[in-house]
């Protein structure tokens, strides 16, 4: 099971134990990647489930092998546009099922029942942090055996284009303007979030050091 952060989940997820039955966490977005980078002295690659990055890999390898995914996340709509660019870009791919992110008092339990039967190879959920990796626990502790991915806004994304970025933006690693001009809302976790994350980081990063001192 992998997820991926960005400065906003990691403000979500510091102190969350959910991350313990992760078995991977990748750098998502190229903000935190530089931080990263600078903090540890080494490079840190961005590694984000989109097709700019690792979405298109899972999905290829997946048409050559005959992996089933599953995919749940986002709103109807969107989940319905986003399978139907997926069958177009990839129409070997064998989808197991797709559902969309919402769920009443009485849904949860039934959709773990039926990714179970349906046994996907892969599942990919975008549902938002905490809540995407909580679900990809709760299938593995209900029975599935699998390989999950965490994906956040990538299905509203791909809803509206199989290539969400335009080229050069993805090019010159401008995502995150495209963002904010494709997402208005998203302008205050950019301004007010991550600045609120280089505060805490720092402090988490002071914190470890001195933890780890005498090692």
């Amino acid at each position: 099971m992998y997820s991926f952060i960005n400065p906003y989940s990691y403000l979500l997820l510091r102190h969350s134990k959910l991350l313990d039955d992760i078995n991977a966490v990748f750098i998502d977005g190229g903000f935190l990647a530089l931080i990263m980078s600078l903090v540890f002295r080494q490079r840190i690659q961005r590694i984000s489930f989109d097709m700019t990055s690792l979405a298109p890999q899972v999905f290829k390898n997946a048409e050559m092998t005959g992996d089933s995914i599953y995919f749940v996340g986002s709103k109807d709509e969107e989940i319905v546009n986003f399978i139907s660019r997926i069958k177009e870009a990839y129409p070997k791919l064998i989808i197991a099922g797709y559902r969309n992110g919402y769920f009443e008092a009485d849904e949860y339990e039934k959709e773990l029942e039926s990714i179970c039967l349906a046994e996907p190879k892969i599942i990919v959920v975008g549902m938002g942090t905490p809540i995407q990796e909580k679900f990809l626990i709760d299938c593995r502790n209900k029975g599935w055996l699998g390989t999950g991915f965490t994906c956040g806004g990538f299905f509203h994304q791909t809803a509206k284009s199989i290539l969400y970025y335009p080229l050069w933006i993805d090019k010159y690693n401008l995502r995150w303007m495209y963002r904010i001009y494709d997402e208005p809302k998203l302008l205050r976790r950019y301004m007010i979030d991550y600045t609120w994350f280089l505060f805490v980081f720092a402090y988490d990063v002071v914190k470890y050091r001195i933890s780890n001192k005498g090692d």
